[in-house]
């Protein structure tokens, strides 16, 4: 049996998403780091689930260690690592475009969980 898609909000727990991994989940796992401060989402199914505290606030981490063992720890293995920092420099006159959510992850470098 597996957990629909449309059962994940917009926010989840670990052990929310631990459970929809142990019943068939496989997401593919962005943790996106913005001047040093690391967010985790989830892309699943045409929806994206952002980790989250049990009061539905987004998790953040200052470094990758901590979320290579809750994310090993229940079952994944690796993701891509995306970078939100900038898009261009306006000091020197670069311009530049905001990615999308698929060229992030075109464009990150996967890293292992386990």
């Amino acid at each position: 049996m597996s957990i629909p898609a449309y059962q994940l909000g917009d926010h989840v727990t670990l052990k929310e998403i631990g459970n929809a991994i142990s019943h068939g989940l496989m997401p593919i796992v962005e943790v996106e780091s913005m001047d040093g401060i690391y967010t985790v989402r989830f892309h699943h199914a045409n929806n994206v689930s952002e980790l989250s505290d049990n009061q539905g606030k987004t998790r953040t981490f200052l470094g990758t260690g901590e979320i290579r063992d809750l994310l090993g720890g229940i079952g994944l293995t690796h993701g891509v690592l995306t970078w939100g920092d900038q898009c261009g420099d306006e000091m020197i006159g670069v311009p530049g475009h905001a990615l999308s959510p698929d060229e992030m992850l075109a464009s990150g470098t996967r890293i292992a969980f386990r």
